[in-house]
Parts: C-alpha cells; structure tokens; sequence
C-alpha cells in the first residue's frame, strides 16, 4: 500500500474510533467515514472495503442490532456511492452538497426500516403512516445531519492539510 492509502485509512478507522466515545445520539462520523472513503479512494474495492471494516470493526465493540444493521450498511453503502461521485470534482461546497445529500439518502432509507415493518404497530401502512414515521425521526436526522457536516469538514479539512503539507501523498495520488 502507498502513504496516500495508508493515510486515507488511518483518517477513516481514527474517524471510526470516535463511534466509541460517547457523544449524543446519532451524532458520529459513520457518513462521513462513507463520503470520505467514495471520494478519495480511487479503487472502487478499497472505497468500499475500508469504510465497510472500519464500521464493521466498531460495530464489534458497540454490539450488532438485526434488521437494522443490515439497513443501515445499505444506506452506507449509497454514501460511498455518493462520495465516489465527488472524484473528479472535490471542492468544499460540492463536499457540502454530498454531505447534505448522503444525510437525506441515510435519513430517508433508515427511516423505512421502522415504517415498513411495524412489529410494534407503531405506523399504520398508509401515507399518514409514513408522515408520522418520517416526523418522529426528525430529530434524530438534525444530529445525523450536523454531524455529517462537522465530519465531514473534519476529514476533507485534515486529508487537504496532510496534502498541503506531505507532498510524498499528492505523488502518489495517480497511483491510490
């Protein structure tokens, strides 16, 4: 692996670490773990790959919750998609739009895992029933969506910075 990989890695999994420290409800870095990974690294498995372990290695430590789980890897994996879009055209306001964009997919795909099941009964199957879902979650997509924002300022900001001033990882930009 080349030093631009190894650091692109480093900034994911020290992202992933702050999983484990509290902070308010889902305030963390897991979309700007995906934005980050889809927008820097070139190779499609690795952009994948990385933040998937990174998330899948906090994940051992926080505990696993079924169905879920399974969802939000999936609305994950569309902030990756999102970030990779961003390759060819990295500035701040369209690292700002991804990051509004990855919030909103994460939001509105995660969401639909308490709609569509209802076990508890919770929403009745009808567009009422999505209104109520989608409302009730509001407050938890204000945290999603700063928290994305911060991070993301934070990981796009630091790997700028460690470009700026390590010019051994814009060398080997070609190459990751």
């Amino acid at each position: 692996m080349n030093k631009r990989i190894i650091a692109i890695t480093a900034i994911i999994f020290t992202a992933a670490l702050l999983r484990l420290i509290p902070h308010a409800p889902n305030f963390s870095p897991i979309g700007a773990i995906a934005l980050f990974g889809g927008a820097y690294l070139s190779r499609k498995y690795l952009a994948y790959l990385i933040p998937f372990a990174a998330l899948l290695i906090s994940d051992v430590f926080l505990g696993f919750y079924g169905i879920g789980m399974l969802v939000t890897y999936g609305a994950f994996a569309v902030s990756i998609l999102i970030g990779s879009l961003l390759k060819k055209n990295l500035t701040w306001y369209n690292v700002a739009f991804a990051s509004v964009a990855s919030s909103v997919s994460f939001f509105i795909i995660t969401n639909l895992v308490f709609f569509y099941p209802s076990a508890a009964g919770l929403y009745t199957h009808d567009l009422t029933g999505v209104i109520q879902c989608y409302a009730a979650g509001l407050p938890f997509f204000q945290n999603t969506f700063a928290s994305d924002l911060v991070y993301n300022g934070i990981l796009f900001g630091s790997f700028y910075l460690l470009n700026v001033n390590i010019p051994a990882l814009n060398a080997e930009k070609l190459k990751a």
